[in-house]
């Protein structure tokens, strides 16, 4: 039976309209993403993200991607919540659901449990699920990311195309650049330059940021001087090749310290105190000069939400 004309005409419309709605959610895939391993093609946008590095949650939540698990840290301490997720996000991600993956040690069995559509590892740090690359690319497409090389924001644009997002992306970074000339403007400069570090009192060490690390690279923005080491200076590489920190210890760490204010990451007023206490440190000029600030325990790794939060500490600070 021949359908009348009108009907005829409506079926159409609606056809092109749900046409029109499939061709927008494909605009764009599939694309081709190249990492370490080589190229990758993601056919559509990723709808179910496992992020084996705790490190890239945060930027991930930041720029709204579908994560649906991430690998975890050591649980309850300063940094991480019970769950092992860094705190500055934690909420976030418990608002979304994200499951937790496992703590430390890599598994692929309890990736392959979230049926994910897209992994992510790290390509360095403690976080890095590397070594069971070939189990995890056999599950879904699976892409190794770099984060010791670049600042956060140059991060959040990589994920952004990797995930589809660019657009929130680009807005976070908008956003933050905004607050970020806004504390340029108005905080007052300590004397320069500046070591930037973990420390680690008991151990009587530190970890130096680079230059290159996402730390140093916010520092430099807002009109900070990192301090070069002394030439000939020997440092650990106990934590292989990487282009964000210097391990400094033993004789070297106060040879390494020599900026005019040294900056703790990842630390808090209990940090100063330790630092301040230890004598082989004492005659530094930062320590004479009482210019040893916290920049606090969330600053260890810096995301979108660490690294607002560094701004707001910075601005109170100077």
């Amino acid at each position: 039976m021949r359908l009348p004309a009108f009907y005829r005409w409506l079926l159409l419309v609606v056809g092109l309209s749900i046409s029109g709605i499939s061709l927008a959610q494909d605009a764009g895939w599939p694309r081709q993403i190249q990492d370490s391993r080589g190229v990758h093609t993601l056919d559509h946008k990723p709808a179910r993200i496992v992020s084996t590095s705790v490190t890239l949650t945060g930027s991930l939540l930041a720029i709204d991607a579908p994560v649906v698990a991430s690998g975890a840290t050591t649980p309850n301490n300063r940094f991480a919540d019970d769950q092992g997720f860094m705190r500055q996000w934690s909420d976030v991600a418990k608002a979304r659901h994200v499951a937790r993956l496992y703590i430390g040690e890599p598994n692929a069995e309890t990736v392959a449990a979230q049926m994910p559509d897209l992994i992510l590892i790290s390509a360095t740090g403690g976080d890095s699920a590397l070594a069971l690359y070939d189990q995890l690319s056999a599950i879904a497409p699976t892409l190794v990311i770099n984060y010791d090389d670049k600042s956060w924001q140059s991060l959040l644009t990589q994920l952004g195309e990797i995930t589809g997002q660019e657009k929130q992306a680009a807005a976070r970074i908008a956003e933050f650049e905004a607050q970020l000339t806004t504390v340029k403007q108005r905080i007052a400069l300590p004397p320069q330059p500046v070591s930037a570090l973990v420390y680690t009192p008991a151990a009587h060490s530190a970890n130096l940021w680079t230059p290159e690390s996402a730390q140093g690279k916010l520092l430099t923005q807002l009109g900070f001087t990192l301090a070069t080491l002394p030439r000939g200076l020997q440092t650990s590489k106990s934590q292989g090749k990487r282009h964000d920190i210097i391990q400094l210890g033993g004789e070297n760490l106060a040879a390494g310290l020599n900026g005019e204010s040294l900056f703790l990451f990842a630390g808090d007023n209990k940090d100063v105190a330790a630092l301040y206490a230890n004598p082989l440190l004492a005659h530094l000029p930062a320590v004479q000069n009482q210019r040893v600030y916290a920049l606090g325990t969330e600053t260890f790794r810096l995301d979108y939400y660490s690294a607002t939060l560094l701004l707001n500490r910075l601005a109170a600070l100077f």
